[in-house]
């Protein structure tokens, strides 16, 4: 190999480095953005399932970190890109980053989940598929894993921004 080649097969520890290294730009990006919106947050970061994830949380009722969540989280989607677009601008890689702002995205995680085993439940009990609401990939994803939890399987139907999740019959 010549000076600056790199091998195709990433070892497990550079996976590791790189998602941290993605989590250490994405926080120095929204620490900026923090800064200029003149809002007070904590950043943390991890490694979840092969993605850094980062979160912004508040010491007290976080109610000013509210507004980057927006309605029905629409800010935060939009601010995880932004944050995806920094990591990549700074490492050439597309970023699977996940960003939660004031625990919003591990609540909506916990109802999804409860929602895609209710779905689960009715299939089992009816024997009819279930056609759920149309979802964000997020959202469909964390009822995929549910559903699958339960024992069945569910497919993704439709075109975006009206995809939605259908609870099949084992």
């Amino acid at each position: 190999m010549t000076e600056g080649t790199t091998s195709a097969a990433a070892e497990p520890g550079d996976t590791l480095t790189r998602l941290e290294q993605e989590g250490e730009i994405a926080a120095d990006y929204l620490e900026g953005l923090l800064d200029i919106a003149d809002l007070d947050g904590d950043i943390d970061m991890d490694v979840e399932a092969d993605r850094a994830a980062v979160s912004i949380i508040s010491e007290g009722a976080g109610g000013d970190l509210q507004k980057l969540v927006g309605r029905d989280g629409e800010v935060l989607e939009a601010l995880q890109e932004l944050t995806r677009l920094a990591v990549h601008r700074e490492t050439g890689d597309r970023s699977r980053l996940m960003l939660d702002i004031a625990g919003f995205r591990a609540r909506k995680r916990t109802e999804l989940a409860e929602l895609g085993a209710k779905a689960a439940n009715e299939v089992k009990s009816t024997g009819e598929p279930v056609k759920m609401d149309p979802m964000t990939p997020f959202e469909r994803k964390v009822v995929h894993d549910a559903v699958a939890a339960a024992g069945l399987r569910s497919e993704s139907e439709g075109e975006e921004p009206q995809r939605f999740v259908v609870v099949l019959p084992a």
